[in-house]
């Protein structure tokens, strides 16, 4: 009878622990904001032509997610790009896929959530002119619970010579696509091509213009 009774305990012990650990791991343990190593980076104009600096900005592909089950509600994003002793903070968060908002609270819970990222210069007169160099770029975000920003993570880029020489051409960005394989990025440039003219302009063309009046023919 002592030994059941004894059993017994123990079997009811194990499952008050394991309730325990439960609790603690879906309702207690805050755990952290991480973010996955970018697939992609873009330094670049954002539409716009190139002479206008203010309208550069950083565009990166990620995941962010919680170390633990209870999800982490993002109040705010920005980054830090640093060459030399430059640095500059493009703190305009906007993210999506296909349809893009204002990062103003994002929720991220255990499983992740990837999306695109977009961060612009604010609209003080800043300016980031891209040059050859290295460059090392700091992802920060801010949760609601949190007083100040935590650092998610930081990423070397370098933009070579010739990279730069070609960044001088309006509308021109550099992306940096990251080769598992190798573990590190492969840079290229791009230029933006020219929009496309928008339906109505293009329906509005096909109508025929009416000719000139033709001159009266000689007597």
């Amino acid at each position: 009878m002592a030994t059941a009774t004894v059993i017994s305990l123990a079997i009811s012990v194990l499952a008050l622990t394991v309730s325990l650990i439960t609790a603690w791991r879906t309702l207690f343990r805050r755990g952290e904001l991480r973010m996955t190593q970018p697939t992609v980076v873009f330094f670049g104009p954002d539409g716009g032509s190139r002479a206008d600096d203010s309208s550069a900005k950083v565009f990166l592909r990620t995941l962010l997610y919680s170390t633990a089950l209870r999800g982490q509600t993002v109040e705010s994003m920005y980054v830090n790009l640093r060459r030399g002793e430059t640095r500059q903070n493009f703190s305009i968060w906007v993210y999506g896929e296909d349809k893009l908002v204002r990062g103003s609270g994002l929720y991220v819970g255990h499983d992740g959530v990837a999306f695109n990222h977009h961060f612009l210069l604010p609209q003080d007169g800043a300016s980031f002119p891209l040059s050859a160099g290295t460059y090392t770029l700091k992802v920060f975000a801010k949760r609601v619970t949190d007083t100040a920003p935590s650092e998610l993570s930081t990423v070397s880029l370098a933009i070579s010579d010739a990279h730069a020489a070609q960044l001088t051409t309006q509308d021109a960005g550099i992306y940096f696509d990251w080769g598992p394989d190798e573990q590190a990025y492969q840079a290229h440039v791009e230029v933006q091509p020219t929009p496309p003219l928008p339906p109505w302009l293009l329906d509005a063309a096909t109508v025929a213009t009416p000719r000139p009046p033709e001159a009266d023919p000689p007597h």
